[in-house]
């Protein structure tokens, strides 16, 4: 009895990581998601009029089961759905008024087009690549350190998606543009997609350090661009797709020579002139700065020798090794080494000098800071990637993973399911091996069958809260299915073909808007939320879009609403990150409340990221901690939410200022001030009733009348119809 009860667990089990397909699923290959992107015909359907592809598609299949898409969402609706997908905000009652005034045949349209192009697009399309990408300020584990320029990728991802960057060219970026783009700092910049791995520091086994770092950005490149967990041939062919361990090590060699650098972001005349300055600077300070080091030597030395004894000698030897007898590989294990033994307690503690060596250096340190100030600054530097130079570090295959039973020697090679070829690879004019380049140009290829695929997935995710294909990161065996993979190819051809000048429907070039626009101006898109009784029957859910589904607004949309609606936000763009406020019972540590209440009032894409610190109301509402790769966002429902809108001193700092703004715009007439608060929270009026209980409210309130106005706004900005977009 004992065994069976094991037995049926064991089926649930299964049943719950490796779900059974519905019975009326779409049969599809295993290997679909390596088959080469075959662009199908769009299909001929009943509905009239049906232009957009997309719902041709769509349609195909409702209408084989007998459904439709539900009735067209009122305006409002569909105002406010497309505000929060395409800029994460909701509409001004003014741009509300606008659309609802224009009955042009393409005013939709001309909002569509006016969002694409307004610079808090980037901002909010921004925030899933750099969940996928695992984007941090912080190294992560146990000290956290802060990484101060990590900023700058995130304003290149802004930017990059603002200027509609072909997604080709985004993708060779991040990989390889150090190699393809020298000298181009948005390129440069974009390679610390590379840099983004948890870092843990001061650890002595530098050499399975540098083997973590490697499956990371092997792990995370391959899910990022390709949407395959590669990581699960690590220690064996994987179990289920047809990825090899060979595979995974030939993959992974492609960045065995990885060197982490902070590049000037200045021009080589500016960088020349700089360095002329600085010289001209230590020249005037040398011999200070000589004397000071004479006095700090013995407790340097001392503090070195303590470090060095934490490693073992064959890591140790290697910092006293000139650069040139070096190997790459000890380079960059000489380098993880050189960083604890050099900086670690790299300040000076004048405490323990002797006392006339503390005096002669008190008085040279007062000297000095007065020399600093002639110090000219440095330029402002990016966080890049770039090789080691043209020669690489021997990859191979590591037998069960690790980097103690190394295997034979690979060279970099791309996955044999689609194209099993070692990679040509030629040393570039940079110094550098050129291995990313060969890499870069696989995966940004057209021909290549994932990339289209999966980024077209990726933005059908970001409007209807599930992509064709649900497990966005996993296009394999045990991932899903697509409902609809004739679309997913339709779109993926659309996406990466470049189209013939003039032609009435021009490809895609690699355009995200592009694909955008495509769903937003869809039938199935412009749907309303409540379809046909019929459609639950058939497809409970809802895989068939036989309505819109209703969505939640995440964590980062639902302050930037509420601080829009309070009339808060503050809508300045780039630059460093900023530090709102914390809950009182959450302990600060390094969190530096931004002194300005304006800056802490931007929006959340710009609010720092610590991996041991999240900020806790995006945690409350399912941000990831960015230590891993993350695809899809997984939406809970919390005591602990509700709680927290309704008694967080910071949310109700936004009903206060909410009420201020009603009050300000509506004057005292209860029914301007409730009719003003809907509007602004809701994008509508209130109804006969809504009405008619919030005048009752606001008449009984026992307390002062802008109490009254706040509490009241206080309760619109908990509303369901305030969380969720239908």
């Amino acid at each position: 009895m004992r065994l069976l009860h094991r037995l049926v667990a064991l089926a649930c089990l299964s049943a719950v990581c490796y779900p059974l397909p519905a019975a009326d699923a779409p049969v599809v290959p295993d290997d679909w998601a390596f088959k080469p992107v075959r662009r199908p015909a769009v299909p001929t359907v009943k509905a009239v009029p049906a232009t957009n592809p997309i719902d041709r598609f769509l349609l195909a299949k409702l209408e084989a089961k007998g459904l439709s898409f539900a009735p067209p969402a009122d305006r409002r609706t569909l105002l406010r759905r497309v505000y929060f997908d395409l800029i994460g905000l909701p509409p001004s009652p003014t741009e509300i008024d606008a659309f609802l005034k224009d009955d042009s045949p393409d005013a939709y349209e001309k909002v569509v087009e006016k969002l694409l192009a307004s610079p808090q697009y980037g901002e909010r399309q921004a925030l899933a690549w750099l969940d996928l990408v695992r984007f941090a300020e912080s190294d992560g584990f146990k000290a956290d350190d802060v990484r101060p320029n990590a900023w700058r990728y995130r304003d290149y991802v802004i930017r990059s998606f603002n200027t509609d960057k072909p997604y080709d060219r985004f993708v060779k970026e991040q990989l390889a543009g150090d190699e393809l783009f020298p000298g181009d700092g948005d390129a440069l910049t974009a390679t610390g997609f590379l840099r983004h791995f948890p870092y843990e520091y001061n650890a002595v086994d530098v050499e399975l350090k540098r083997q973590d770092m490697l499956n990371d950005i092997a792990d995370t490149t391959a899910a990022a661009f390709l949407g395959l967990t590669l990581g699960c041939a690590k220690c064996h062919d994987h179990k289920t797709d047809a990825v090899t361990q060979r595979d995974y090590y030939r993959f992974q060699a492609f960045f065995a020579g990885f060197w982490p650098a902070d590049v000037p972001l200045v021009s080589p005349q500016q960088q020349a002139e700089y360095e002329a300055k600085r010289a001209e600077w230590e020249a005037k300070t040398a011999e200070l700065r000589r004397q000071m080091a004479e006095i700090e030597k013995p407790l340097r030395d001392k503090a070195v020798a303590k470090e060095r004894q934490r490693f073992p000698a064959e890591y140790a030897r290697l910092i006293d090794l000139p650069d040139a007898e070096r190997t790459p590989l000890e380079k960059q294990l000489a380098r993880l080494v050189e960083v604890q033994v050099y900086t670690r307690n790299s300040k000076i503690n004048p405490a323990q000098m002797k006392a006339a060596d503390r005096q002669k250096w008190e008085g040279m340190a007062k000297r000095m800071a007065e020399a600093e100030k002639d110090k000219p600054p440095e330029p402002p530097t990016t966080m890049a990637m770039t090789d080691i130079g043209p020669e690489c570090p021997p990859a191979r295959l590591l037998k069960r993973g690790s980097w103690r039973s190394p295997g034979e020697e690979l060279v970099p090679g791309f996955l044999s399911v689609i194209d099993d070829r070692d990679a040509d690879v030629k040393p570039t004019k940079a110094g550098t091996s050129g291995r990313r380049t060969a890499l870069a140009e696989w995966i940004a290829s057209p021909k290549n069958p994932l990339t289209g695929r999966v980024m077209v997935n990726r933005i059908w995710q970001s409007h209807f809260g599930k992509g064709i294909v649900a497990s966005a990161s996993d296009f394999g065996v045990t991932g899903d299915r697509p409902t609809h993979p004739e679309l997913l190819d339709w779109l993926a051809g659309e996406f990466v073909s470049p189209g013939e000048p003039g032609a009435s429907a021009p490809g895609g070039a690699w355009s995200v808007k592009h694909v955008h626009r495509l769903i937003v101006t869809s039938a199935a898109y412009r749907q309303g939320s409540r379809g046909d009784a019929a459609g639950v029957k058939v497809d409970p859910e809802n895989a068939l879009l036989w309505q819109f589904p209703r969505r939640r607004l995440d964590g980062e949309a639902l302050r930037d609403a509420m601080l829009s609606t309070a009339g808060l936000l503050n809508p300045k763009a780039g630059g460093p990150s900023v530090f709102p406020e914390l809950p009182a019972e959450v302990k600060a540590g390094t969190w530096k409340v931004s002194p300005d209440p304006a800056e802490r009032n931007r929006r959340s894409v710009y609010v720092f990221v610590k991996r041991n610190l999240r900020y806790p109301f995006f945690a409350l509402f399912d941000s990831p901690d960015r230590t891993e790769t993350c695809a899809r966002r997984y939406v809970t429902t919390t005591a602990p939410q509700a709680l927290t809108l309704l008694n967080d001193a910071i949310v109700l700092g936004y009903a206060k200022a909410f009420a201020r703004r009603v009050e300000k715009e509506a004057g005292t007439d209860p029914d301007a001030v409730i009719d003003r608060a809907f509007v602004l929270a809701l994008s509508r009026p209130p109804t006969t009733e809504e009405r008619a209980a919030a005048r009752s409210f606001l008449a009984n309130h026992t307390g002062p009348s802008a109490d009254a106005v706040t509490d009241l706004c206080h309760a619109l900005l908990n509303l369901n119809e305030f969380l969720y977009v239908d």
